[in-house]
């Protein structure tokens, strides 16, 4: 019930926004998009046609199954982590490795790298695991809009989500591969410069929508 709610408030929501990519990976297949858990909703800007090739990572937990619900609706697929702090640990392993098997089958998968619970901007090993064992491209994404209307929550992660007229654009970062035999001091080097991507790509926002939406004279 709450998560057919949830799925005709964004499809009214969805009629009230524009969305514009800039940066859009050409790369079709073994792509691994990663993006902050306040981010979550940029998905929506990944074409429909697109979706069904991509597999998002969400929690077991009775919020996760409202958005798993909802996320399949618009068109991707889902992979299921672990549901609380007690299966934390088995179930994330398991989510681990189902995503590496899809991305090895030429599937896309999105991670948000900083969940499901925190801290805020610290970069699990999931998305790392995912890239090594796999060969497939990190793409780091971010989306931003200047107006009010996208709301940021008082959430630890600062989910953000457009609630009225929105004008956004979602910027997609350089690919970012991980070696099959990288040592840990590698995979932590490669983490925090996959943090740096996305804040750098948050930086770089404004004046991306300014360009995104330039009016043509």
């Amino acid at each position: 019930f709450v998560s057919e709610l949830v799925y005709r408030l964004f499809r009214v929501l969805e009629g009230m926004i524009e969305i514009r990519n800039v940066n859009y990976p050409k790369q079709e297949q073994k792509v691994i998009f990663a993006m902050w858990h306040s981010d979550q909703c940029s998905l929506h800007g990944i074409p429909f046609e697109k979706r069904k090739n991509v597999n998002i990572l969400i929690s077991k937990s009775g919020d996760g199954e409202v958005i798993a619900r909802v996320v399949q609706r618009w068109g991707f697929s889902t992979i299921r982590g672990s549901k609380d702090k007690g299966t934390r640990k088995k179930g994330g392993v398991r989510a681990t490795m189902e995503m590496i098997e899809k991305v090895n089958e030429g599937q896309n998968v999105a991670i948000m790298v900083d969940g499901p619970a925190g801290p805020l901007h610290e970069i699990k090993n999931g998305v790392i695991k995912v890239a090594k064992h796999t060969g497939g491209a990190i793409i780091p994404m971010v989306w931003y809009s200047p107006d009010k209307t996208l709301v940021k929550f008082p959430t630890w992660d600062k989910f953000k989500i457009p609630l009225g007229f929105t004008k956004i654009v979602i910027l997609y970062g350089e690919p970012i591969y991980v070696p099959e035999n990288s040592t840990l001091e590698e995979d932590n080097a490669i983490k925090e410069k996959l943090k740096q991507a996305l804040f750098d790509l948050e930086k770089q926002a404004p004046e991306a929508f300014k360009e995104a939406y330039k009016k043509k004279k």
